[in-house]
């Protein structure tokens, strides 16, 4: 068995590399990709797959692992927020959806319960595909993802009232019993006691003693206990697993350790979720789409087109402007994964046939594959749908938004690490009236110094979600004042790839890792080892008397010297980054030309940035050599940093010039 799973994992992921490599040249979405893996693999086609069921299994863990993740990127008060979507717009999408799919049923000639269980089964939508789209897409946190996100949770919550009604609809159970919904209560108000508990007191403290043994082990074992515990309860209840792991979400992302247990969960979560996409495409059965390809494209366009029709009235009802709406039912149009629950239950009691089930699978899994194209669309007719003639208050809605609860920082400095150096650090930005933010690896340090309130975060700044958090993409600057070198040259890194333009001063301990930190993409490095022994040098000139000002000299030599493969002196870098810090409209910036860049190999009178792009080089940094004044026959190399001056939007335009290939 164990053999089986390899091989189908081997499988799957080797053609999924091959089809997202043509998907990606073709500019298809990647999870278009997965779900023409799974076509291709699954048992309709090639047969590939020798065991299904495992792959169903981890696409559970996967769809556990997206809603977990999309949850710690909420929280309670954004939840209140999209009260009004969960209960109004998800209570209206349903009701309305069930009523039309079951007047068209009745129209056709289906027995009422037969028609209203194909409304149960199409008013449903992907929680998987729109919120892994939505957040790949950073959507998550528009007045769209919002609306989407309440109806997808009210979807979430209605399967298990649907479920009790099907045996009604089918003439076999009566109507359901006071018992089960009682039940149904119960389960639900404990739950919701469960959340509240766990949120406030017994998932900080668990986090907070997992943090502070500083393994990383323990604290990833800690989340995937309250991840996979809470959506084993809800499933015990009756509820669905990614409610359950939605909620356990929720409550971590009360504590301040969620952003390092997101950075922790999120390549879990790329690799499981995969698996979800591969298994919707492996229900596609290509043989009976190809013996009536009308019959499903059309019905799938007519659900896509409802279901559109339907999720944008309701969203625009509950007073969301024209594009919101528009935004909205376009990313709900698609049949969801719970409606393949659904249908089985369904087939049991006798409301779906076989040659019924083969239409339905069919059609939800075409609009499945359509809801990438369907999304990328949608800013394209929401603009036209602008341009109608409709009243101001259609266009416009009547909801406001609420302003953020944390002002945005931007220019701001990141200090990583909080010992002694991070406190000077924070302490000079104060004085300056420079805004400023702290990542801290120690939880008590993070819980006594917010108490104090500083804004300080805990995490590993290594993380691409850390960072995110704290807003590396709008800061002006990084300082990293940690001990350890390796995670330093990791920081280093991730920061550089975040934000390009981002000024990194990093320190370390010895001058053997300068270099290393240079080509990691740091602009400037402090060794403790250099500026250890200028201090003691300096007090055995105290102790002999020599004069202070001799000393002063001296020690400027010294460091002009000791740094001068960084910048030309010790004190020209700091002046011209005042020039671009103090200046409106003034920037200065460090470009690296990547390898296959344009610049790569041009000479800068080639280039003619100045005249073209407004923008002039005043040095250019190779290796150890700083080029302090390089004239027109200066050719530039892959490898080489280029200090720059011009206002901000003309540096940002000749920033392509300098990417690689790769960039």
């Amino acid at each position: 068995m164990e053999e089986l799973i390899l091989n189908d994992i081997i499988v799957i992921f080797a053609l999924s590399i091959a089809i997202l490599f043509l998907c990606s040249r073709l500019k298809i979405p990647g999870i278009v990709g997965f779900l023409i893996t799974g076509m291709v693999a699954g048992p309709h086609a090639l047969g590939l797959i020798d065991d299904p069921q495992s792959v169903q299994n981890l696409a559970e863990i996967g769809v556990v692992l997206l809603l977990f993740t999309i949850g710690m990127e909420f929280s309670f008060q954004h939840l209140l927020r999209i009260r009004r979507a969960v209960l109004v717009g998800g209570t209206l999408q349903v009701v309305l959806t069930v009523l039309a799919v079951a007047a068209a049923g009745l129209f056709f000639g289906l027995a009422p319960g037969h028609a209203i269980f194909f409304g149960f089964l199409l008013s449903l939508s992907s929680t998987a595909i729109v919120l892994s789209l939505l957040q790949e897409r950073s959507e998550v946190e528009s007045p769209h993802g919002r609306t989407a996100l309440g109806i997808l949770i009210f979807q979430d919550l209605v399967i298990i009232p649907m479920m009790l009604l099907v045996p009604f609809l089918a003439g076999e159970g009566g109507e359901p019993s006071s018992g089960a919904v009682m039940a149904f209560l119960v389960t639900s108000v404990g739950l919701i006691a469960y959340v509240v508990v766990s949120a406030k007191w017994l998932v900080p403290k668990l986090l907070f003693h997992a943090a502070r043994l500083r393994s990383r082990e323990i604290f990833l074992l800690s989340i995937i206990v309250v991840c996979l515990f809470t959506a084993w309860l809800t499933q015990s209840a009756g509820l669905s697993l990614s409610l359950g792991a939605f909620l356990a979400g929720l409550i971590i992302s009360e504590s301040e350790y969620a952003h390092e247990a997101l950075g922790t969960v999120l390549p879990f979560k790329d690799v499981f979720t995969s698996f979800f996409f591969v298994s919707v495409g492996m229900l596609l059965d290509l043989g009976f789409v190809v013996a009536h390809p009308w019959t499903v494209l059309l019905l799938a366009l007519a659900v896509i087109l409802g279901k559109s029709v339907v999720a944008g009235t309701v969203t625009s009802l509950i007073g969301s402007s024209l594009r919101t709406s528009v935004l909205t039912g376009t990313a709900l149009s698609q049949i969801g994964e719970f409606s393949f629950i659904l249908s089985v239950v369904g087939i049991e009691y006798g409301l779906l046939s076989a040659g019924a089930e083969q239409v339905f699978l069919a059609v939800a899994v075409v609009t499945m594959i359509a809801t990438p194209f369907t999304v990328g669309l949608s800013p394209t007719l929401a603009d036209r749908a602008g341009r109608l003639p409709l009243p101001e208050r259609v266009r416009s809605g009547n909801i406001r938004e609420a302003p953020p609860d944390e002002p945005v920082l931007r220019d701001h400095i990141v200090i990583v690490g909080f010992g002694l150096s991070g406190r000077h650090v924070a302490r000079a930005a104060r004085a300056a009236e420079i805004p400023y933010v702290v990542i801290e690896m120690n939880p008590e340090t993070v819980r006594e110094e917010r108490e104090r309130g500083e804004a300080i975060y805990y995490g590993d700044a290594a993380r691409t979600a850390v960072l995110d958090h704290v807003g590396v993409d709008r800061a002006k600057a990084l300082v990293v004042v940690i001990s350890d070198p390796s995670a330093t040259g990791r920081v280093v890194a991730t920061a550089r790839r975040a934000n390009p333009h981002l000024r990194i001063i990093a320190r370390t301990r010895y001058m053997s890792e300068m270099e290393e930190l240079f080509r990691l993409g740091a602009d400037e490095v402090i060794p403790a080892e250099f500026e250890t022994s200028v201090e003691i040098f300096t007090r055995i000139l105290t102790t002999y008397l020599v004069p202070r000002e001799e000393i002063e000299r001296f020690t400027t030599e010294v460091r002009a010297g000791g740094y001068g493969f960084l910048r030309a002196t010790a004190r020209q870098a700091p002046c011209l980054h005042d020039i671009g810090f103090f200046q409106p409209g003034a920037e200065i910036e460090s470009l690296r030309v990547g390898e296959g860049a344009e610049a790569d190999g041009r000479s800068l009178a080639d280039l003619d940035l100045r005249r073209r792009h407004g923008v002039t080089v005043l040095a250019v940094r190779r290796g150890t050599m700083v080029l302090s004044t390089p004239s027109g026959e200066t050719v530039l190399e892959a490898g080489d940093v280029c200090v720059v001056i011009g206002p901000e939007e003309k540096v940002a335009s000749v920033d392509p010039l300098f990417r690689g290939e790769g960039g």
